[in-house]
């Protein structure tokens, strides 16, 4: 039995509350037209389009406001006031989406830079599509732009860079090859998941001083043969061929940056961001999740 029916006993469970989804609310938001069948080609189509409409931020976090997980509050805030997120709210929106749609899904936590010390925190997802199962992982920021079969050994190129997943004895490893071979993004096994767990992570993410996530700002945005990144103060924009463009970002441009990046911001979000920019608060870490 795959390991997405095996789970679905945990996430068809009203505590995941998909009822509440307003598919068609969703579907506007993606740009994506309506899904006939759980295909692996409308997966895929899903999948890119979820990453390229809605960014990857953790502005709420920077304000010092509460991550709620609920889908009613996720969805109030992607869907109905076009924000963006990080990997919680958007893998549980994005789970919810599919499971509406007749996927097998599994949620699954994943430990981020695997080969060095830290907690699981980074959330992705399992799915099932005619018979083969996927990585889906819309929530890692400019990282995986289309599902990946889960099958030991696999390549995919993710927006123009070669990713590959391998299955060994401590579970599965995402990795991405650089210039000096392969670099392990993050590892996950079969282990099932409940609710309260990623309530535990979202917790420490989003308030341990620890967290890359705390203090300072972290937006991803991916697209085909473009990666960009705000990491603190600094803008990375990377491409296939090779080429990495870095810009510091002062606080009098941050507004401006930041709708470039597809954020829709309130003029007090934005002067509450300046100022921690301003005061050195926004310091360039490397992202759990």
């Amino acid at each position: 039995m795959s390991t997405a029916r095996t789970a679905s006993r945990w996430n068809d469970a009203d505590d995941w509350g998909i009822a509440t989804l307003d598919l068609d609310a969703y579907l506007k938001r993606i740009d994506h037209p309506p899904v006939a069948a759980p295909t692996a080609a409308a997966l895929s189509s899903l999948h890119e389009a979820h990453v390229r409409a809605i960014p990857f931020d953790n502005v709420d976090v920077v304000l010092g406001r509460r991550i709620r997980l609920g889908l009613d509050a996720i969805s109030d805030k992607i869907l109905r006031r076009q924000r963006g997120g990080y990997c919680y709210e958007h893998a549980l929106l994005f789970a919810a989406v599919l499971q509406r749609l007749g996927y097998p899904v599994a949620r699954r936590l994943a430990r981020v830079r695997p080969d060095t010390p830290g907690a699981r925190t980074h959330m992705m997802l399992i799915v099932e599509a005619e018979g083969t199962e996927y990585l889906a992982d819309v929530g890692f920021g400019a990282g995986v732009l289309r599902p990946m079969p889960l099958r030991d050994g696999v390549e995919s190129e993710q927006a123009g860079w070669p990713h590959r997943l391998e299955h060994g004895d401590v579970g599965w490893t995402l990795s991405r090859r650089n210039d000096d071979g392969w670099t392990a993004l993050h590892r996950f096994d079969d282990t099932p998941q409940w609710p309260v767990d990623f309530e535990v992570a979202n917790q420490y993410v989003s308030t341990h001083p620890r967290s890359p996530f705390t203090g300072r700002l972290v937006i991803f945005r991916l697209d085909p043969g473009i990666a960009r990144r705000l990491l603190g103060a600094e803008l990375t924009v990377e491409y296939t061929d090779g080429r990495v463009d870095r810009t510091p970002i002062t606080p009098d441009r941050l507004g401006i940056t930041l709708s470039e990046l597809g954020l829709n911001l309130a003029d007090d979000e934005i002067s509450a961001l300046e100022k921690a920019l301003g005061n050195g608060a926004a310091r360039i870490a490397t992202p759990l999740s």
